[in-house]
């Protein structure tokens, strides 16, 4: 009993804690049942415990394991939005993101500088600055400086990699950049601190009614198939691209239809691009970002296309990366290869459905509704925005919960690893001294695990070895993998390689060189004997062959298909019911 409550006291999603929630799901009656293990759904549950109430969260995969872990990596205002002259949306995230940075996550989301390359004479400066005063002061006190105007010689003493004809002068501001599925985690793990069961793998296959009532939701582990009820007042839809589908499952008409819109991105070395600022650069129909991801990478994207395929795999095809590097080469003094790409990953946004049939116009406000009594869902809105939709999504489930409901308090909330994060960065070369690993090393981790890194580096005592890099992923140590299964919740290889750390994007072999090294590391944790090994080891290696070769296709319809050949690594999953046609 100790062990379980430590275990939800320090917010470790561990495999004890994951045995001790399955329990709690069948036993208890809960207040706000979530459904969906992305940021969104998250946030609902760390607003929902922190309000008092009985909360617990399932996702049918792993956290962030969507659209969560697939983003442009930015905690953003979204300065495009001001040009479609949604002030609100922009205000609203700009707050946001002060909030984060300052307050609930400094650990997880760091400031950011970018370039915006002016390329007209005349208008497109004073057009910019105005544009750049709003996005500057809109979300109140500021913890990154504004805006500043430089030459075109400025601009490329800034970003020698860019062309000279590319641009005519340019402008600096700055935003922030955020592991977006190492924060969805934390959030996550935050929500499990203040008590709510966080379980992961755990599908939804049908609802609970009592007359016209939704009163629970059956489930499924997707790890060994056995089945339990969850009853509650109120279970939350926050399954994001899923809305209709879980929608469809419930045989509630639903408020408001979700599309898909694909968003790929490339990462390339950080020395192909000579550049001590990030880009931001216009397209015909969006804008381009490229992102300095850790020291050694860019994160360039991202594209805009509908999206009607399998939603848990959306796959990256040669006609989207080619688009990518033919935009991005308009601009470089060197241009970008095929070649230079070490990873690509493809996402989708769920977009409210408008009248308008450009995705990349769709609206990215969120809308959240009373479905039926006892059921509630939320969709739309954007990563930087999670906050306020929870609070808004609890709000109105507090019409199902008999008791008072308080009012939301996460804005003052910090995530696990921000309290006393910026008092050990000042003590980094005694922890470095005392723990035998590099000052860098522990900069690197803290802004992994912020406050948290003695628990990570705890794990290592009397097992020096797990202090050493993971041999052909030397970024990480190995004791992080063990610290992932140990405490985050990771079940499988991919929950690893592609969430927990990022190797599947930052490496060109996409995790597989490491992969049975990584395994043989976490088996002790998850009980795998050889045999489970060996299965994690080629399910991972299959989902890169299908990927990578799924990035040679033409269009969506082949990629799909050699991308929805791999096999799953949770064996018990369910694909969901096709949607009716029409």
């Amino acid at each position: 009993m100790n062990e379980k409550s430590h275990g939800q006291h320090t917010g470790e999603l561990g495999p004890e804690q994951r045995e001790a929630s399955w329990e709690s799901l069948g036993a208890k009656h809960f207040d706000v049942i979530v459904v969906g293990g992305g940021v969104v759904g998250a946030g609902i549950a760390l607003d929902a415990a922190t309000r008092g109430l009985e909360v617990a969260l399932v996702e049918a995969r792993d956290l962030a394991s969507g659209t969560s872990s697939r983003s442009s990596k930015m905690f953003h205002g979204g300065l495009r939005y001001l040009e479609q002259l949604e002030f609100g949306l922009v205000r609203e995230a700009l707050r946001e993101r002060e909030l984060s940075l300052k307050t609930l996550a400094p650990h997880l989301v760091k400031p950011l500088r970018f370039l915006y390359p002016l390329t007209h004479r005349g208008w497109e400066r004073p057009y910019v600055a105005s544009g750049l005063v709003l996005y500057d002061t809109m979300g109140g006190a500021k913890s990154v400086p504004g805006q500043h105007h430089v030459t075109r010689s400025g601009a490329l003493r800034l970003a020698p990699g860019v062309r000279r004809d590319a641009l005519i002068g340019g402008v600096t501001y700055y935003d922030t950049v955020v592991d977006d599925a190492r924060h969805t985690m934390t959030v996550a793990r935050t929500a499990a601190h203040y008590g709510a069961v966080i379980r992961t793998s755990t599908q939804v296959v049908d609802f609970l009614r009592e007359a016209d009532r939704v009163v629970g939701v059956k489930v499924r582990d997707s790890e060994d198939g056995r089945t339990t009820e969850v009853r509650g007042h109120v279970v939350i839809n926050a399954t994001g691209v899923w809305t209709d589908e879980l929608q469809a499952l419930s045989h509630v008409r639903g408020r408001f239809h979700v599309r898909a819109s694909k968003g790929v991105h490339i990462v390339v070395p950080r020395d192909r691009i000579a550049s001590d600022a990030a880009l931001i650069l216009r397209t015909q129909t969006s804008v381009l970002f490229v992102i300095p991801w850790g020291s050694n990478h860019w994160i360039i994207g991202t594209t805009d296309t509908d999206w009607n395929l399998d939603l848990a795999h959306p796959a990256a095809t040669k006609a989207d990366i080619d688009y990518l590097l033919e935009r991005i080469n308009e601009v470089l003094v060197t241009p970008l290869t095929h070649d230079d790409i070490q990873g690509v990953y493809a996402g989708l946004r769920p977009l409210l459905a408008g009248e308008s049939d450009e995705t990349s116009k769709l609206s990215r406000e969120h809308a959240v509704a009373q479905i039926a009594p006892g059921l509630v869902a939320i969709a739309g809105g954007k990563y930087t925005t999670y906050r306020v939709m929870a609070y808004d999504a609890v709000d109105l489930a507090a019409r199902d919960i008999p008791q008072r409901v308080s009012s939301s308090i996460t804005d003052k909330v910090p995530l696990l690893g921000a309290d006393g994060y910026f008092a050990l960065l000042n003590q980094t070369p005694q922890l470095a001294q005392t723990y035998g690993v590099h000052p860098y090393r522990i900069e690197h981790l803290l802004n992994r695990y912020g406050a948290l890194i003695t628990d990570v580096l705890d794990l290592a005592e009397g097992k020096p070895e797990l202090l050493q890099p993971i041999t052909d992923a030397p970024s990480y140590l190995r004791v992080e993998a063990v610290y992932a299964a140990a405490a985050e919740g990771a079940l499988h290889l991919d929950d690893i390689l592609a969430r927990r750390t990022r190797i599947s994007i930052e490496f060109s072999h996409r995790g597989t060189e490491c992969a049975e090294e990584v395994a043989r590391l976490v088996a002790p944790v998850l009980g795998w004997d050889e045999e489970q090994i060996r299965r994690e080891v080629g399910t991972y290696n299959a989902r890169v062959d299908a990927e990578v070769r799924s990035q040679t296709q033409p269009d969506d319809v082949s990629a799909d298909a050699l991308r929805a050949a791999a096999p799953e690594p949770r064996p018990e999953i369910l694909e969901p019911v096709p949607l009716p046609q029409g």
